[in-house]
């Protein structure tokens, strides 16, 4: 295995870590999202910094970077469920009428 396999398996390993962690406090995530494509997605995102870099990161802080990231890709789309009239309703109340 050369040294990129072995940096992208440890990155993959240390994210998953964490995403397992944000998945079992968070109810959201488990009842919106896939684990698993969590994992990939955030493996993307965060390719560009090596392990070293992101263990530089408080782990706490690391989690509550993944956790916006997982609340965006959770409640994204959300909107798209309601009916016209949800949509008016929630027009409305975004506007404060």
């Amino acid at each position: 295995m050369d040294k990129v396999s072995v940096e992208k398996n440890a990155l993959l390993s240390y994210l998953s870590k964490v995403v397992k962690k944000s998945f079992q406090r968070n109810n959201l995530f488990r009842e919106k999202l896939d684990k698993d494509e969590m994992i990939q997605h955030l493996v993307q995102l965060f390719d560009k910094f090596s392990l070293e870099e992101l263990r530089t990161i408080d782990e706490e802080d690391l989690i509550e970077r993944i956790d916006s990231i997982l609340v965006l890709e959770a409640t994204s789309g959300m909107l798209n469920d309601l009916t016209a009239e949800e949509m008016e309703i929630f027009d409305a109340a975004v506007e404060g009428r």
